[in-house]
């Protein structure tokens, strides 16, 4: 059995909070914070178990920015993280 360190954001979005795991691009949503993190541990969870009934998550996780130590799948992380104003 695997170990996964994954990044989750949550934002409010109308009347329910969304939780997206950016790497692996899955989302979930709840009519509270608990139960949007709830819901996206399950879709993650979903996600890794067909992963592996496919054969590609090894490398769905290194395309995705995983590394590997020991026996826990590390998502990268941020050094930093800013909002941009664009005018095109």
């Amino acid at each position: 059995m695997n170990n996964y360190s994954v990044r989750v954001e949550i934002f409010k979005d109308g009347d329910v909070y969304v939780a997206w795991s950016p790497e692996l691009n899955v989302s979930s949503f709840g009519e509270t914070i608990e139960e949007a993190k709830s819901a996206i541990r399950e879709a993650i969870e979903a996600f890794v178990e067909e992963c592996e009934t496919m054969g590609t998550l090894e490398d769905v996780l290194e395309e995705a920015g995983f590394t590997k130590d020991m026996d826990v799948w590390i998502s990268r992380f941020p050094i930093t993280e800013e909002r941009l104003a664009l005018a095109v």
